[in-house]
């Protein structure tokens, strides 16, 4: 086969996948989370188990998962109180800090008449933009339920794997082989879920206080939102940093300690807040994370920051949470074979994929 004939083929066969990616991403989007929860589960499972003398992997494993989901039931609750205290009770005197703040712009630019927040989600546009916001957050619970019912049956089914799989690869050297494979790809997978993790924690956690001392409102909410927004690689830690400031902004009441006279110390306030909560992203971002994740990734900067937005393309927001590790299980299983390994040293950061060249088929 020549190499305009391979090529050929390279680029159908990657249509073809991307194609269907995109198609069933109704299906695969969601069984993707709830295979990398699981793995989150498990390698939390994992490490209580060495903590503790003994053979305690059950009851490791049922810590894991009342712990898992007894804080993925404690964000849902936090996000929904959030959203309550921003569209119930406080809602008239948030409409009215906007009002002004878009009064403002308009001032500065030197436009009269401007529009109120009522009127901006009321028109063509806002309504096709609330449209939007409606459909994913109803997309998104569905989701969650069909996630957590993938998660308790991957644990029911979890215990035939290894049977299932000495069936499947019947030659000792293949089975050998795959398992070597299959361990590699979840070493690194669970090792950047883990790791990311306690880097989100530890950063939702100085971001809540710096907030609370700095007196914004609804601290807690917006540390829960930042924990979630830290899982998109690159993007998220940017608009991260945003989100506290732009809530500051259109905080009705400002602290007493702010310096300056109305309007320009909300203003003022928006920016320390911003300062604030950027510190915490850029000290961890580039000394610690680094330090903690190490070698695991593996994964160019460049390719991160491609691999989020085709992921985000093709599976949208679940797409863009998942882009790294699903680059880096690409990155694992192209580096197998002699014809596809090219890619994988493409895909990683010095030119070297985790994985060692002997194994190759």
């Amino acid at each position: 086969m020549d190499t305009a004939t391979k090529t050929a083929l390279w680029i159908i066969a990657t249509a073809v996948i991307i194609a269907f990616l995109y198609l069933a991403r109704g299906i695969l989007a969601p069984f993707a989370l709830a295979v990398f929860l699981f793995l989150t589960i498990e390698g939390f499972a994992r490490v209580l188990d060495e903590l503790v003398p003994g053979d305690q992997s059950r009851l490791a494993r049922v810590i894991a998962i009342l712990v898992v989901v007894s804080g993925f039931i404690g964000f849902v609750v936090l996000m929904a109180q959030g959203i309550a205290q921003f569209g119930g009770e406080n809602s008239a005197d948030y409409e009215r800090r906007i009002n002004e703040l878009i009064a403002d712009i308009y001032s500065m630019i030197g436009m009269n008449d401007s529009p109120t927040l009522t009127q901006l989600l009321f028109n063509e546009t806002g309504q096709r933009l609330v449209g939007l916001i409606a459909n994913a957050i109803g997309e998104l619970s569905g989701d969650l339920v069909l996630i957590l019912i993938y998660i308790a049956f991957m644990f029911l089914a979890s215990a035939t794997w290894s049977r299932k799989l000495d069936r499947i690869f019947t030659d000792t050297e293949r089975r050998k082989q795959v398992t070597e494979v299959a361990e590699a790809a979840r070493r690194g997978i669970e090792t950047y879920l883990w790791t990311q993790t306690v880097i989100s924690v530890l950063i939702t956690l100085l971001t809540y206080f710096t907030l609370r001392l700095l007196g914004v409102e609804n601290a807690l909410f917006l540390s829960a939102l930042i924990f979630v927004l830290n899982y998109i690689p690159t993007v998220g830690s940017i608009v991260a940093a945003l989100v506290p400031p732009l809530f500051a902004l259109v905080q009705p009441d400002v602290p007493a300690w702010v310096p300056g006279s109305a309007p320009q110390d909300t203003y003022i306030f928006s920016a320390i807040a911003f300062i604030g909560v950027s510190f915490w992203q850029f000290v961890i971002g580039n000394f610690l994370q680094p330090r903690m994740m190490g070698d695991s990734l593996n994964l160019s900067a460049l390719v991160v920051l491609l691999s989020l937005a085709i992921w985000g393309a093709i599976w949208g927001i679940p797409g863009m949470f998942l882009s790294a590790p699903l680059t880096v299980l690409m990155m694992v299983l192209f580096s197998q074979s002699n014809s596809t390994r090219w890619v994988a040293i493409l895909l990683s950061a010095n030119g070297e994929p985790n994985i060692d060249q002997s194994k190759n088929v």
